[in-house]
């Protein structure tokens, strides 16, 4: 009931209702978990198919045309990826080595931010593959131009576009906050203010008396 009554009042204010689930710690834990193992693999999925296609690089046939600088790049490419790997997969290591030691939390916690970090290394393994793709095939600025926007791409879409969104649920949270705080303030001051009734002075009249008879007893 009162969740229903709360969603009815942000129904009819206009306002954000705040989301929240009626959970134990262990089944948050257990949740949350299960929907990182989910985005996980995808993640997995694309940094090993980019991984496979890295090492198959070197013993392509058109390799020995790449000149030093590239080849460099090339070993930066395939050093990331292989980190990016890593990162990605510990969470799996870790759920084996922590199993039934009643940590699922910590893990959580700390899959999330492998997770975190192997999205940042991947985003940067594709940059530098991309990268290494246009110096070989095209020539001049259009190669600076045409990786930082796709550098730019990743960023807006991997990293500003979800803070925005969650600076912007906070701040709708707040001002719900306030404006639920300000509209009681101001029913708490129009009860006080109130005219008593009668009745009520009555009411307070008997009891006034009656604890005094019981007092003068």
């Amino acid at each position: 009931m009162p969740n229903l009554r709360r969603a009815t009042e942000a129904a009819v204010s206009g306002t954000p209702e705040r989301y929240t689930r009626e959970e134990t710690i262990a089944q948050r834990a257990d949740r949350r978990y299960s929907e990182l193992l989910q985005e996980l693999r995808v993640t997995q999925t694309g940094v090993q198919v980019l991984l496979g296609f890295l090492f198959t690089v070197a013993f392509s046939t058109r390799f020995k045309e790449l000149n030093a600088d590239q080849r460099l790049l090339y070993i930066i490419t395939l050093v990331l990826g292989a980190a990016a790997t890593a990162v990605l997969i510990a969470p799996v290591s870790f759920h084996r080595i922590l199993f039934g030691q009643r940590m699922k939390p910590e893990l959580v916690r700390a899959a999330n931010l492998l997770t975190l970090i192997g999205l940042g290394l991947l985003m940067c393994t594709i940059v530098t593959a991309v990268l290494l793709v246009f110096d070989f095939v095209m020539h001049g600025s259009a190669i600076g131009w045409l990786s930082a926007g796709v550098t730019a791409w990743f960023i807006v879409l991997w990293y500003l576009v979800p803070l925005w969104l969650r600076l912007r649920r906070n701040v709708e949270w707040e001002e719900d906050s306030h404006s639920r705080r300000a509209r009681h303030q101001a029913e708490a001051a129009v009860a006080t203010d109130r005219p008593r009734s009668a009745g009520e002075v009555s009411g307070d009249t008997a009891s006034g008396a009656g604890d005094w008879q019981q007092n003068t007893q």
